[in-house]
């Protein structure tokens, strides 16, 4: 098989693409650990609980919608319930499974580093682009997901996206 290497412009578009990504997580990671004492991550996690009903999911989904590794968002979850911001329950309609639920402490927490982290999205991304550019960087965005996720299709290797992944298998 023949490696097809990126063309300059693809070159120069990835380590763009790079930089600004690395850079975004960088700056959203630091702004909510000063203002709210949160990494980026568990943000997300409460942010996503906020926003369906009962501000409670099943963790698979919130893995899903977060784009991680059950087992990264395990990890986050206990770290939340021991803050008192997130807890979990049984799931009712599968004994396997566990639903995460937004407390009060979590969605008063989650008011208070909203403002600050969405005038961070602002002055990261939003500022700097026009009308335009925000419908091209959704449209790009959206169309690598839906690459990489299939579709919305089953791919064929169980562990081919993140939460889809179980835990690495001990080594030998």
């Amino acid at each position: 098989m023949t490696t097809r290497w990126l063309t300059p412009e693809e070159q120069r578009a990835w380590r763009s693409y790079v930089a600004a990504s690395s850079l975004l997580e960088d700056a959203l990671d630091r702004q909510l650990q000063q203002e709210a004492g949160l990494p980026h991550l568990y943000y997300s996690v409460l942010a996503a609980l906020s926003e369906v009903p009962e501000r409670r999911m099943r963790m698979t989904d919130l893995a899903e919608s977060l784009k991680i590794t059950r087992s990264r968002l395990t990890y986050a979850v206990t770290r939340l319930e021991k803050d008192g911001v997130v807890r979990r329950e049984e799931c009712q309609w599968d004994k396997r499974g566990s639903v995460a639920v937004l407390t009060d402490e979590g969605m008063a927490l989650l008011e208070r580093a909203a403002p600050g982290h969405v005038e961070m999205v602002r002055k990261a991304v939003f500022d700097h682009l026009g009308p335009e550019q925000i419908g091209q960087l959704e449209e790009i965005c959206a169309a690598i997901a839906t690459a990489i996720q299939g579709e919305g299709r089953r791919t064929s290797a169980p562990g081919d996206l993140p939460w889809r992944r179980r835990a690495c298998p001990p080594r030998r």
